[in-house]
């Protein structure tokens, strides 16, 4: 039998919390139930909790949303008035930053305006999506059916994100580590050798030569070129923050051959689970689809999706509108046809979603099965060429001795 940390909403809207002894999470939940508590939390510990929560400094993030929408749902589908649940969620909410935010929010819903319009006055922390979700959910009465969607919606999202980013961090640190031994060897190694055939005054063979001639090109160039490569960076950075240089890049980055149908993939998906969860729930087609249009982080793919919107105002449906842009997968088009045709939509848009979703994993897989053993391959042949060339060198000298 383990112990439990737990935190619960009772019947009065108050936050209860404590330990109690049990086999399980869920057994613990059953029993809170029965005591007439809503379990917000159940845990093996202060460290578990402290996981799964609101990190305590740092600037709001989409952690902090998610945490948030989780909070109001579980409070709001335990019959919670909004005003408290808010409330409690303020208390349970470790961010001081992010807290101040929900405070505001709860201020303003207090003084007569609609959660949707309150969330709306935090547009850098929620999204056109979110505000119009809530909007909905407050028009036809099921708000806390809303946030159980958007808590779903905003967990799938970041679980995708998470998954890209934490598969991308071994080739990148695979790079760095390369191309720091690179530059190791060239700066420091090569140049000892090169000390040694000046003092041994004999003839070196050509590779060897040619080798200790790059080692003293990026001696005497290093900061040059890390100043070079510096402006580089900022000059690119500051031509994709403009609308042509952002197209641009973005186009760039779908021609990538394994990565570029990964990112496209990943966009998709975006796409058509941020349609699923706005036409499920009534929002017009047009608007969805100019709400998703932001959703989509690729501007050549979101750029596209105002051509889909207005076929859609022609009456020519989603499906066609989405094929002639050739941005979105082909499988894509097809799946929407059949939803226009079954009348299925929001169930089409879901199931487009979680396919893209596993096909993303599946592209990201496959870019980094191609990149890890490219990397380890050109380091390998760079490093190798490296140290053949430094033994040919030694080997010259012992000739000479000889």
């Amino acid at each position: 039998m383990a112990t439990f940390h737990f935190r619960a909403v009772a019947g009065d809207g108050r936050v209860r919390s404590g330990i109690l002894h049990g086999d399980s999470e869920r057994e613990i939940a059953r029993e809170l139930m029965r005591q007439g508590l809503t379990p917000v939390y159940v845990g093996a510990g202060k460290k578990q909790r402290a996981e799964l929560s609101l990190p305590q400094w740092g600037a709001p993030g989409r952690k902090d949303v998610l945490f948030f929408t989780q909070e109001l749902s579980t409070l709001l589908n335990a019959g919670v008035p909004l005003d408290r649940a808010i409330a409690i969620t303020s208390e349970l909410t470790e961010n001081s930053q992010f807290r101040f935010l929900v405070n505001d929010l709860l201020r303003l819903v207090k003084g007569g305006r609609s959660l949707a319009d309150a969330l709306a006055t935090h547009p850098k922390h929620f999204s056109e999506l979110y505000v119009n979700m809530v909007r909905a959910g407050e028009a036809s009465g099921s708000l806390a059916h809303i946030f159980e969607r958007l808590a779903k919606f905003e967990e799938s999202r970041d679980e995708l994100r998470s998954y890209i980013v934490s598969s991308m961090v071994y080739p990148v640190l695979l790079c760095l580590v390369g191309i720091a031994s690179i530059f190791v060897l060239m700066n420091f190694v090569v140049p000892r050798f090169a000390k040694v055939f000046a003092d041994a005054r004999i003839q070196v063979p050509a590779p060897t030569q040619l080798m200790i001639q790059i080692s003293q090109f990026f001696q005497a160039y290093t900061v040059p070129l890390l100043i070079l490569v510096a402006i580089g960076i900022v000059a690119h950075q500051y031509y994709v923050r403009t609308p042509e240089g952002r197209m641009w890049w973005d186009g760039f980055q779908l021609r990538i051959p394994v990565l570029g149908d990964a990112l496209r993939k990943a966009e998709t998906a975006r796409f058509a689970r941020s349609m699923a969860t706005l036409v499920a729930n009534s929002v017009p087609l047009v608007q969805s689809i100019l709400i998703a249009r932001n959703i989509v982080s690729n501007r050549m793919m979101s750029s596209s999706l105002d051509a889909v919107a207005q076929g859609v105002k022609r009456g020519e449906g989603i499906a066609a509108p989405l094929r002639r842009t050739n941005q979105f997968p082909a499988l894509a088009g097809h799946l929407l046809l059949v939803g226009e045709e079954t009348g299925s939509l929001d169930a089409m848009f879901l199931r487009m979603a979680e396919i893209y979703e596993t096909e993303t994993k599946a592209a990201i897989k496959r870019f980094t099965a191609l990149f890890e053993p490219l990397v380890i391959l050109i380091m390998g042949i760079i490093v190798g060429a490296l140290i053949l060339t430094m033994l040919l060198g030694i080997t010259s000298i012992n000739e000479v001795a000889l």
